[in-house]
Order: C-alpha cells, then sequence, then structure tokens
C-alpha cells in the first residue's frame, strides 16, 4: 500500500533568523515510516526540517518541511497526486504562528516593528500568536479514501479524559485512528481505532504492528 507519515516539527517565522519551534524530534514518525518500509509498503516520509532524529529514513521518497503553511501544501498536492492508501499524522504542528509584533511608544501605545531581523534596541516587544489551521481537520476532503491516523500529544488531564479526547478527534475530523501518548496518558501509547474500540501499548513497535494490521485489513 502507498503510505504517507509526517513527522518532526514545524516553526514558524518571527522574522528572517527567529523561529518558534517545539521540541519534536521527528523520532517516532521516522520509525514508523521505516516500519512500513520493512513490511513491504511504499512510503513517502515528511519529515521537518528541525527534526534533530538520527534515523536514516528507509522511505522511497522523503521530503523536508518548515513551516505549518508549507507542510499543508505538500500534503494538498500529495492528496491529488499520490493515490495513498493511508496516511499517519504523526508531525509535531505548530498551534500558533505569528502575528504582528509591536513595541512600546513613547506615548504609551504601541508601535508596530517591520523588519527582517528585529533588534533588542526595540526593548521589550510584543508578538502576537495567532492559531494555525488545523491540517487533521483537512485531510479527510485531500484524501477521501484513505486510512486516515492522527496523534494527541497531552500533558493535562487523566488517561480517561485523554482517551475521551482521541475519541473526540475522531469524530470530528473524520479520522480512522487516534494515537494518543504524553504525560497526562502516561507510559506507552493509547489507539483509538474507532470510538468503541480501544487498545494500549507499552512499546513503540507493538504499537506500529497494530497500526500496520489496520490498514492491511482495508
Amino acid at each position: 500500500m502507498k503510505c504517507i507519515v509526517t513527522a518532526g516539527p514545524t516553526f514558524e517565522e518571527l522574522d528572517e533568523v527567529r523561529r518558534l519551534t517545539n521540541f519534536s524530534t521527528g523520532t517516532l514518525g521516522t520509525e514508523l515510516a521505516n516500519f512500513l518500509v520493512e513490511r513491504g509498503h511504499v512510503v513517502e516520509l515528511l519529515r521537518g526540517e528541525g527534526s534533530t532524529c538520527c534515523l536514516e529514513p528507509k522511505a522511497q521518497r522523503v521530503h523536508a518541511f518548515t513551516t505549518t503553511a508549507g507542510l499543508r501544501k505538500r500534503l494538498q498536492v500529495l492528496g491529488r497526486t499520490s493515490g495513498a492508501g493511508a496516511v499517519f499524522h504523526a508531525a509535531a504542528v505548530s498551534d500558533f504562528t505569528f502575528g504582528k509584533v509591536w513595541e512600546r511608544a513613547l506615548d504609551g501605545g504601541l508601535k508596530e516593528i517591520r523588519s527582517p531581523k528585529i533588534s533588542t534596541r526595540h526593548g521589550t516587544i510584543l508578538a502576537e500568536l495567532k492559531p494555525t489551521p488545523k491540517i487533521l481537520a483537512e485531510l479527510r476532503g485531500w484524501f477521501p479514501n484513505a486510512f486516515l491516523v492522527g496523534w494527541k500529544y497531552e500533558l493535562e488531564a487523566d488517561r480517561a479524559q485523554t482517551i475521551k479526547r482521541a475519541c473526540q478527534q475522531v469524530a470530528e475530523n473524520q479520522t480512522d485512528a487516534c494515537v494518543v501518548n504524553g504525560r497526562a496518558y502516561g507510559q506507552g501509547f493509547g489507539l483509538v481505532a474507532s470510538l468503541k474500540q480501544f487498545r494500549d501499548f507499552t512499546e513503540r513497535k507493538l504499537l506500529f504492528d497494530a497500526l500496520e494490521k489496520l490498514i492491511s485489513h482495508v
């Protein structure tokens, strides 16, 4: 089966030299892509330029992305051209991008800063953060017949609430499954394969095996 895997972080530009990003390394997505290749699938890996994972990708095609908008555009194109039967959206997409940036004017008001490199001479600055588009919510429109898997990384709440949020993600985004992990979930990974089916995995390989079995039955 043709599969698309996204991995690693996006970044959003404050100016031409500074970025807003996250701690994602791209390791889990790269490991999943390699696992799928070893199982005989044709994989296209989209990996964030900021990934620090040192694993060598085995995917037949590997593309780097930078911003959320860049990843979104590439997925939109692949929806028309790839013929993918499964999409595993494991990338850690930034929730926010920068809007306007201001400094305090002498009269106490705000003065917008427009510069390719914002200088510290401006002193304390105020930066607007705007929500980025939710790529997961658009995947069904781009890949209407594919098996779609989203990820949910949670730090707050408890395991039961985290699983409930994973179920909500599946329902709201018309995906087929959601992998959930993070401090709120605890050790391992949870897999919501439908609104009624949930499984827990202590190891990544066991999770990958379960995901591969899901697409093998499509």
